[in-house]
C-alpha cells in the first residue's frame, strides 16, 4: 500500500525543471524562426502601401491639373493639394484631407518634383529609413 501511494504522489507532483526548460527552448526556437518572417511580411506590406499611396497621390495631382491647368510646381509641392497656392485660380481643393496623406508608410514626406525627369512630375518615396549602422558602410 505504501508503494502505491508513493507512485501516485510522484505522478501528481507536476513538471520538472528540465521539462520546463525543454518547452521554453522549443518556444524560443519557434519564435526565432517566425519573427524574421513576420518582419519581412510587415516590410512587404509597407512597400505595397507606399506604392498605392503614390498611385493615389498621382491621381490627385491629375485632378489638380484638371482644375488649375497645371501641376503644382516643385516649390509649391504637395501642400498645394491641401491649401491653395497664392495666385492660383480655379483651385477646387482640398484634394487631400490632411497633411499625413502626403507622407509615406514610414512617416516620411513623398518626394515631388515638377517638371520631373521622367514625365510631367516625379513622385516617389525614399523607402524605409536606413539604420545608422548601415549608413557608415560595412
Amino acid at each position: 500500500m505504501m508503494i502505491e501511494r508513493e507512485r501516485w504522489f510522484c505522478a501528481e507532483r507536476g513538471t520538472t525543471l528540465f521539462e520546463l526548460l525543454v518547452v521554453l527552448t522549443i518556444l524560443g526556437l519557434l519564435a526565432a524562426i517566425a519573427a524574421p518572417q513576420m518582419v519581412k511580411y510587415f516590410e512587404h506590406g509597407q512597400r505595397n502601401a507606399a506604392q498605392t499611396e503614390v498611385a493615389t497621390l498621382s491621381a490627385t495631382l491629375h485632378l489638380f491639373r484638371a482644375d488649375v491647368g497645371r501641376y503644382p510646381t516643385t516649390r509649391e509641392g504637395l501642400l498645394a493639394l491641401l491649401r491653395p497656392p497664392p495666385g492660383v485660380a480655379n483651385w477646387s481643393g482640398p484634394y487631400v484631407k490632411e497633411v499625413s496623406a502626403l507622407n509615406d508608410s514610414w512617416g516620411r514626406r513623398f518626394v515631388y518634383r515638377a517638371p520631373g525627369q521622367h514625365g510631367a512630375f516625379d513622385l516617389f518615396s525614399l523607402g524605409p529609413p536606413v539604420p545608422q549602422s548601415k549608413r557608415n558602410g560595412p
